[in-house]
């Protein structure tokens, strides 16, 4: 046999192994974004309420991190970096035309997943050791896994892989932080928050013009429909990965500043550009607009903090966290859940709901930083609405999750 026909073999041998594994599986483990839009946001809920309590004085946590270090550690690196997984587990396949993980492999990586946000929640106990190996390992074998996926098929989105390799080391250096092995104790954190602003950047930019211009489509419109990303998107990409990275590397300087308004400035206009306007009338299209215009307010206010040091940076971090990164996550894993089970793409009254409550969250929790609101009551009153977008979320997806698709058998 040549070697040509021994790959086909192998190949073949491959498609028939996954084919069986997903009909051998149960629904749960039958595609990524199953697992990980569950125990995502899930976690985040746990997460958010365990801190809150910390915060409110109810007692210290069992967690070698401390309380706000584990806070902003579990939701940007266990929640956020959940939601990544389950997000390109399920885009992978249609970039690469192969099969999804699923049975095994996929339950693996979950328990990896898992067992990372166990161990350190128990550092004080176990030790920092156990869930750095548990949890950077995750980052570790996602990445392979979706590397293998993506080299096999020659695709074009290696880049993607390779920011989830960093998101890793970033997760890494925030361990080492606590470890005391770095002065900059914020290092991976700051690292990590870049590195998903970047993603956001990128797939936010294919998808968000995307299913906008779709949907216009659909509604009849035949001018001004978005447009795929173009030079102008790269040269925005570009500004803004030079302001994050000088923003890691040099976090008070005015010149950073300067950049980080900059690339704010320049995302705005890009996020005008999609016409996001003319999607009010539906709410799984609009909310991919508000999510992203979290991106230019959270890039924004942070070169203002940088240049005033009276604008509290904090700020500007849950402008890009508790604003950016839970809407965009809320707005894809809605739309994602809807599709990949067979239902139409349309927003019920818990999903509006929820992107209600995610929405005003992040307003009050940036308002309180900025003393817009009373700081206590506006963290309080956050946090429930915050994590009350999530619990919608898990009672309407939920039980999608754990069945078939509405076209196949169980």
């Amino acid at each position: 046999m040549t070697e040509s026909g021994t790959f086909a073999t192998r190949g073949a041998q491959m498609l028939a192994l996954r084919k069986a594994r997903m009909a051998a599986a149960p629904p749960f483990f039958r595609g990524g974004f199953r697992p990980f839009f569950f125990g995502g946001p899930l976690w985040a809920v746990i997460a958010l309420a365990v801190w809150l309590f910390a915060f409110l004085g109810g007692g210290a946590l069992p967690s070698a991190f401390d309380a706000l270090a584990w806070h902003r550690h579990e939701m940007l690196f266990g929640f956020v970096g959940a939601v990544i997984a389950g997000f390109l587990l399920t885009a992978i396949p249609n970039w690469t035309g192969r099969l999804p993980i699923a049975g095994p492999p996929l339950a693996a990586l979950f328990a990896l997943w898992l067992a990372g946000r166990l161990a350190l929640f128990w550092s004080g106990e176990t030790g920092l050791g156990l869930a750095a190996v548990l949890d950077v390992g995750f980052y570790a074998a996602f990445a392979l896994l979706a590397g293998c996926e993506v080299v096999a098929a020659k695709n074009r989105n290696l880049p993607v892989v390779g920011m989830v390799l960093l998101l890793g080391a970033a997760n890494a250096v925030d361990y080492a932080a606590a470890a005391g092995l770095i002065a900059d104790g914020e290092a991976g954190f700051r690292a990590g928050i870049a590195l998903v602003v970047m993603i956001i950047s990128l797939i936010g930019g294919r998808i968000v013009p995307s299913f906008t211009r779709n949907w216009m489509a659909k509604q009849g419109w035949t001018a001004g429909l978005p447009t795929q990303p173009g030079r102008f998107d790269q040269i925005v990409l570009a500004l803004t990965g030079l302001a994050l990275l000088a923003w890691v590397v040099a976090p008070g300087a005015r010149a950073t500043g300067a950049v980080l308004a900059a690339a704010g400035a320049l995302q705005l206009v890009r996020l005008a550009r999609w016409r996001g306007w003319r999607t009010l009338a539906d709410p799984i299209v609009v909310v991919l607009h508000v999510g992203y215009l979290w991106v230019p307010v959270g890039l924004l206010l942070l070169g203002w903090s940088a240049l005033d040091a009276a604008v509290p940076r904090t700020a500007a971090i849950h402008a890009l966290t508790a604003g950016a990164m839970a809407s965009m996550i809320l707005a894809v894993m809605t739309r994602a859940t809807l599709g990949h089970t067979g239902r139409a793409l349309k927003a019920g009254p818990a999903t509006t709901a929820a992107y209600a409550c995610v929405t005003l969250g992040a307003l009050l929790r940036v308002s309180a930083s900025l003393g817009l609101v009373d700081h206590r009551v506006g963290i309080e009153a956050a946090g429930t609405l915050w994590a009350g977008a999530f619990i919608l979320f898990l009672l309407a997806y939920g039980p999608m999750l754990f069945r078939p698709r509405l076209d196949e058998a169980s």
